[in-house]
């Protein structure tokens, strides 16, 4: 079984992949820190984040099974990775390596923003996470503030209104939800509350299924 997770940043849909994940007993893929590793490589080699080729080549050259999650997950690599995830060279590089993720045995669940759509359109469960722009960005404030980064709350907001219009208008598979996703809107939920809903959708579809 696949299930594919997908939504704009800060939505939750990180946490709610690896949740669903070991509930299951099935891999998990964060997408996103695939385009975080592409970004860093570029910033590491000196490069303007802005500089295609070397995003390509960074791309072609990537290694998944070698990502720290750690050191990917600065609010600094998150804003980099938004301006190389457009570039169409860059997503095909990536696309094999998440579709035979996606095929792993037992199950997979694999987050980001074109899972559905792209990666994985015959998923058997597809889930479109969501909040409001306010309530995103009181999210990742506390995600920064927690880890001890320098944090401005406005303009944490207007990264995720830029990054939100940058995804889903972009020209190369833009944030969207499946026209078979389940919708699933996090604004008042906690990560648990979150969890029940979407494991009641894997085990509704499942059981319409026949529990495939």
């Amino acid at each position: 079984m696949i299930i594919a997770i997908d939504g704009p940043a800060a939505s939750g849909k990180g946490t709610l992949g690896k949740r669903l994940a070991a509930y299951y007993g099935f891999r998990h893929l964060d997408s996103g820190l695939l385009y975080r590793a592409v970004a860093k490589a570029v910033l590491d080699a000196g490069k303007p984040i802005d500089d295609r080729a070397a995003a390509i080549a960074a791309a072609k050259l990537l290694d998944p099974a070698h990502l720290d999650e750690n050191a990917l997950k600065s609010d600094d690599i998150g804003k980099a990775a938004s301006v190389v995830a457009p570039i169409p060279e860059v997503r095909a590089a990536l696309v094999t390596f998440q579709r035979t993720f996606a095929a792993s045995k037992p199950g997979a669940v694999i987050d980001g923003r074109d899972i559905g759509t792209v990666i994985a359109p015959n998923a058997e469960v597809k889930i479109f996470v969501t909040a409001t722009p306010q309530e995103r960005a009181r999210r990742r404030v506390l995600e920064l503030k927690g880890r001890g980064d320098p944090v401005d709350p406005a303009a944490v907001l207007a990264d995720i209104v830029k990054r939100d219009e940058r995804d889903t208008n972009r020209a190369e598979a833009p944030l969207k939800a499946a026209s078979d996703a389940h919708l699933l809107d996090t604004t008042h939920l906690d990560i648990d509350a979150a969890v029940r809903a979407a494991i009641d959708i894997v085990e509704a579809t499942r059981a319409g299924r026949g529990r495939g």
